[in-house]
């Protein structure tokens, strides 16, 4: 099996799961749902173990290659790719196997629901699916289509019971407040699309840091800012909705809305650590912005210290984990 066949079983095993029970549900019924869809998950969580003790042992080297172009405009090419690197590797692992932990709970948790069976199911893999196509990109174009991709499955899952008015205002908070961080994220985006050397892949846009470095640009006229800083700033606005980071955290608590394996898959081990793995994922942007780095540590500290104040009068469990 050549590296990028491994690699695209890991990621369309549970999309293949997905869509078996998303579209033929009734047709293979509960226990058919739940078997596809752990089996894909079980696949890709073996496959990830494989790939990260191949990391581990020093038998493996860093993989970065582009699938297929799916888009070429103005010279400036859309690729679906892959950079599998150690770190890369490690959040394949976290996903995959607490998602597959997940997934083997929801049989017994959702054992007495009526309807909604296949469905729920179906959602958890497509999420899984949209965690691993994020961790595993190797551009921004695909990152944003994994971070919006877990964004729009984490809406889905948190309105799951939609016939509960609590629920619905839960995912409709989820969702608004996270297009305030995907805006800035966007942003960001843009302006390494603008001034990065006109393109979107990690590597390039890496290669051309040096020529950046002391670049500024003017928000305000008559007022320069660090070109990099700017950029990181608004990159991690992004996190901050993801990652539920003060002031963009409010859409937490009310998610417990959803069933529980929602607040273990998304909400506390997977979709949080998101915001976390892309600020780790562009380090070498982050290294030159000491601006930048500072306000991640001050957000962050505010954030853990005020929501652990928040935890300690919370009388459901649920939101005090959150």
């Amino acid at each position: 099996m050549t590296d990028m066949t491994l690699y695209l079983a890991i990621a369309l095993a549970p999309l293949a799961g997905c869509l078996l029970a998303g579209l033929f549900g009734k047709q293979i019924g509960r226990a058919g749902a739940h078997t596809v869809t752990i089996l894909g998950v079980a696949v890709s969580t073996v496959l990830s173990a494989y790939v990260l003790w191949g990391f581990i042992d020093g038998s493996r080297a860093k993989f970065d290659e582009n699938v297929y172009t799916w888009l070429t405009m103005g010279g400036l090419d859309f690729s679906v790719g892959f950079l599998v690197d150690s770190l890369t590797a490690m959040m394949m692992v976290v996903v995959t196997f607490v998602s597959l932990m997940v997934h083997i709970y929801t049989i017994g948790y959702m054992h007495d629901e009526k309807v909604g069976y296949q469905r729920f199911f179906s959602y958890i893999s497509l999420f899984t699916f949209s965690m691993l196509m994020l961790v595993m990109s190797n551009n921004f174009v695909q990152l944003f289509f994994g971070w919006e991709a877990v964004g729009l499955v984490s809406y889905l899952l948190i309105g799951f019971y939609f016939k509960r008015e609590s629920a619905i205002f839960a995912n409709l908070k989820a969702f608004l407040v996270n297009r305030v961080g995907d805006f800035g994220f966007i942003l960001g985006i843009g302006l390494i699309l603008a001034y990065f050397g006109g393109s979107l892949r990690y590597a390039d846009v890496f290669a051309y840091l040096p020529n950046v470095q002391n670049a500024t640009i003017s928000l305000f006229p008559g007022v320069e800012w660090s070109l990099i800083t700017v950029t990181c700033l608004l990159l991690f606005v992004g996190a901050m909705g993801k990652s539920a980071q003060f002031p963009l955290h409010v859409w937490l608590p009310d998610s417990m809305e959803g069933p529980t394996p929602i607040s273990a898959l998304i909400h506390a081990a997977t979709m949080v650590t998101a915001g976390l793995f892309m600020v780790s994922r562009m380090s070498p942007i982050y290294e030159l912005s000491t601006t930048a780095l500072s306000v991640i540590m001050v957000v962050g500290a505010i954030t853990a210290l005020f929501m652990g104040f928040l935890g300690t009068i919370q009388n459901d469990i649920k939101r005090v984990v959150a």
